[in-house]
């Protein structure tokens, strides 16, 4: 004979319901971060409780929205209401610890240069500026997210910044303890020293602090399982060139150059620093590298072939063939769609600068893998 079923309850509907919405923010269900206090069910309304990580949370709405759809759908419910509280300070660094993965170390590791992590690292580099590397960064992101690939980038240009902008993130990041939740736009996730400044402050920092800021992007931002993480660096071979060969040196580089002969020259020189630091150079991206016409002839406004001479040179610099991954297009629509905070590979697809980029995204859409933990299938042999 068989044992009997349990019949489920309008309790276990609910905790199934809520186990459905994931916190915006940290991407993961709300029951597994304790963020579930309890709820009461009196006839046909649900009361939750619900603690929030910090007051004032910018995304409280978007919690709502998702609660109240979720448990509505329980046949029977009609209504929800949500009593909002605040995490202690206990349940705040048991959270964190939680995310971390366990212990709380006394100083937070960066997970990526952690030996079984399966995250590519993408550093992209550029010798001079104006080139358009950030323009690059942006939507090679935002395209490697819409083919469903969990990715982040951190703006690593300190001096510069101008990612937050072009991906449309205008969130602030969020603190839990002395952990960061890095905003997200268009399924990317973005962390700046542009979202910690007033305004359009500048920013005035040395060579240390440079590297600090670099070290808590990484390190203290919760990025959670990510497929591929960029970084778009400073132009040149500077402080922060330097840190990230220190703190990822498993970081591969990506070059983006135009096509005139005088930036080609020191575009070889950011890709060059690669052999002192011991980095892979995945491929160089030749930008702006023609204006389509309306009779289809193209013009050269840069003129031609900077892409293919720091490919080449860079190629017989390290001993290992250096791709030009692709070439792109002059377009208007790159400019414009980078103002209005929506990549051009989403604003307009079917642009020849978009196809380009995304070509691009395809050969860089491939997630390490790690043989931690894996079997080698290696057997001893016999002396």
């Amino acid at each position: 004979m068989s044992a009997p079923t349990s019949t489920p309850t309008m309790e276990d509907a609910i905790r199934a319901a809520l186990a459905t919405v994931d916190d915006p923010e940290i991407r993961r269900p709300i029951t597994d971060l304790g963020m579930v206090k309890g709820f009461t069910i009196t006839a046909g309304r649900v009361r939750v409780e619900l603690l929030l990580t910090v007051a004032g949370c910018p995304l409280k709405d978007k919690l709502t929205t998702d609660i109240t759809a979720a448990v509505t759908a329980v046949p029977g419910i009609d209504a929800v209401e949500i009593d909002f509280g605040v995490m202690s300070a206990e349940q705040r660094q048991s959270l964190q610890a939680s995310l971390r993965g366990g212990g709380q170390a006394a100083e937070p590791v960066i997970p990526f240069a952690q030996p079984g992590s399966r995250t590519r690292v993408y550093a992209v580099a550029s010798g001079k500026g104006g080139v358009g590397k950030s323009s690059v960064t942006v939507n090679l992101a935002a395209s490697l997210a819409r083919r469903g690939l969990s990715v982040g980038v951190v703006d690593a240009d300190i001096y510069g910044h101008s990612v937050p902008r072009m991906l449309g993130a205008d969130g602030r990041p969020t603190r839990v303890e002395d952990m960061i939740m890095p905003p997200q736009s268009h399924g990317v996730k973005v962390i700046s020293i542009g979202m910690f400044t007033a305004g359009n402050a500048a920013v005035v920092w040395r060579g240390p602090m440079l590297h600090r800021a670099l070290q808590q992007f990484l390190a203290d931002v919760y990025w959670g399982d990510l497929d591929v993480l960029l970084l778009d660096l400073p132009p040149g071979t500077g402080d922060v060139a330097i840190s990230l060969a220190q703190l990822l040196p498993n970081a591969e580089i990506l070059v983006v150059t135009t096509p005139q002969q005088a930036a080609a020259e020191v575009a070889e020189r950011a890709g060059a620093i690669a052999l002192q630091t011991h980095q892979r150079i995945v491929g160089v991206v030749e930008n702006m590298s023609w204006l389509e016409l309306p009779d289809g002839s193209r013009m050269e406004v840069f003129g031609s072939g900077g892409g293919a001479t720091v490919a080449e040179s860079l190629s017989t610099l390290v001993g290992a063939p250096v791709p030009l991954l692709g070439q792109i297009p002059l377009d208007t629509r790159v400019r414009e769609a980078g103002d209005a905070g929506n990549p051009v590979v989403l604003a307009a697809p079917e642009a020849p600068a978009a196809k380009a980029l995304d070509a691009v995204a395809d050969r860089l859409a491939v997630r390490r893998e790690s043989l931690v933990g894996k079997p080698l299938n290696l057997r001893p042999v016999g002396r």
